[in-house]
């Protein structure tokens, strides 16, 4: 069986600060007590601020990880001198044209847009008066569309009010995150070259759960934002794993390439818009503004091996079994050394493992800790047990620093899940700067109340023998 290939990876992110407050932990605590929105709207970024945001700039491809480290933090406190919307692994857009994308996503006449509003947006589409945006939020059973001033410009409503699987929260989110996946994928296929109809299958891997009161996850929204797309003849499904989703998903999608099921596949992730503002409450408690405001998706690109992109080693699948047992070090090493050791590899010949990539300016501030560095550190001290670098701090921590990244992305759940340096590591393996990337994933399998378990899946990406 011939490993397939990982052509392309793209981003899109979306700031949104007006939808703060549709996060969940906004949305429970405005309800309980109104002013907090004020708290919220008070100290929400600005377009610029975010743009001019270094991790955001990693995400873009404008910055690489390693250049992220040698910046001065708190990086919210020293934005950029020079910085862009786009760049060559993804772009950034306002609130304006993603509310334009997200009326686009809906095909139900559920988002309603407030005519001058929509008469403004690129893409301008038909509108409704602001009288009826105003009567429609007084009869209750619809969610309001602001903007960071607080200026109501729309709502989102069901068309089955009895349904709690449809009311209007439930459809933003779903609607968020077709939104932003399609237009990742979009990106993805004009960026590369490809033909929306040479693809043959589109596997989404988020979290949310697409359906109706009898099939309350059912999806497809990976068939949703192919027809999006104009992918004629492709079809797709969903792959669900909490936060390993992506990782589940792009190894199902090389394991279909490779047994020749489906040549040439997407993998797509939208946003999680409930995690906006999730830590709002630490970030103001330090006099910070809030950091969550912002939607992320990705597309990755599949396909047999054509001689340079890198090389997706079906072999190299490390998985975290059910016997596997839940302390994190165990999780590790049955992630990453179980397959080091299945290849005869060392654990310093991966240039980088991707691991979860969260922003620490984001977690640390609101005290969750740095994540990605409790990661290197627990890989660094099974490679020092292993006797592949010596013992010691000093040894742990120049591996730390060679092999691993600071997190650079948003809170968005599984998006944050490795996939973010998926696009780097596509430049490094392809023009020599290592020959090997791992990335694992780690998922909470236990928050759904059905197993005790925590998940985890990992591969590693080679360069291509042939390009070399």
């Amino acid at each position: 069986m011939d490993n397939p290939v990982i052509r392309e990876a793209r981003f899109f992110l979306a700031h949104t600060p007006g939808l703060v407050r549709h996060g969940s932990k906004p949305a429970r605590e405005i309800a309980r007590d109104p002013s907090q929105w004020d708290a919220i709207r008070t100290n929400l970024r600005s377009f610029a601020d975010v743009v001019a945001y270094a991790p955001h700039q990693v995400l873009l491809g404008n910055l690489t990880p390693d250049a992220l480290a040698a910046l001065p933090r708190p990086w919210y406190e020293n934005p950029l001198a020079e910085a862009a919307p786009a760049g060559p692994h993804g772009r950034l857009v306002a609130e304006e044209e993603f509310y334009g994308l997200l009326k686009a996503a809906d095909d139900f006449g559920l988002v309603q847009l407030e005519e001058g509003f929509a008469r403004g947006i690129a893409g301008a589409v038909q509108g409704v008066p602001f009288s009826r945006v105003e009567e429609r939020l007084a009869r209750g059973g619809a969610m309001p569309l602001l903007l960071r001033s607080g200026e109501t410009i729309g709502f989102v409503q069901t068309d089955y009010a009895e349904d709690a699987a449809l009311a209007p929260d439930v459809l933003l989110e779903n609607l968020a995150v077709k939104a932003t996946a399609t237009a990742a994928l979009r990106s993805l296929l004009v960026d590369s070259g490809t033909d929306a109809e040479q693809l043959d299958y589109v596997i989404g891997c988020g979290e949310e759960a697409i359906g109706d009161r009898y099939n309350r996850g059912g999806g497809s929204l990976g068939k949703a934002i192919a027809e999006a797309c104009g992918c004629l003849n492709a079809t797709g499904a969903d792959v669900k794993a909490f936060c390993c989703g992506p990782v589940h998903a792009l190894v199902v999608a090389g394991s279909l390439v490779a047994a020749g099921v489906f040549p040439n596949v997407a993998v797509v992730g939208g946003c999680s818009l409930a995690k906006l503002g999730m830590k709002y409450r630490g970030h103001l408690a330090k006099g910070i503004p809030v950091m969550e405001d912002l939607l992320l998706g990705f597309a990755v690109l599949l396909g047999p091996d054509d001689g340079k992109s890198p090389r997706l080693r079906l072999d190299s699948v490390g998985r975290h079994t059910v016997g596997a047992g839940s302390a994190q070090q165990q999780i590790v090493a049955a992630l990453v050394q179980a397959p080091l050791e299945r290849l005869g590899l060392r654990f310093d010949a991966v240039g980088k493992y991707a691991t979860e990539l969260h922003n620490p300016e984001i977690t640390d501030t609101a005290g969750s800790g740095d994540v990605p560095r409790t990661n290197y550190r627990l890989i660094a001290a099974l490679a020092a047990r292993r006797g592949d670098i010596p013992a010691g701090t000093e040894a742990r921590d120049r591996f730390v620093a060679e092999h691993g990244m600071l997190g650079f992305s948003p809170t968005q759940g599984h998006v944050a899940s490795a996939v973010p340096y998926l696009a780097h590591a596509l430049d490094g393996l392809r023009g020599g700067a290592m020959r090997y990337s791992m990335f694992l994933a780690k998922g909470s399998l236990f928050l759904g109340r059905m197993t005790r378990l925590s998940d985890g899946e990992s591969f590693i990406l080679e360069a291509n023998p042939g390009a070399r």
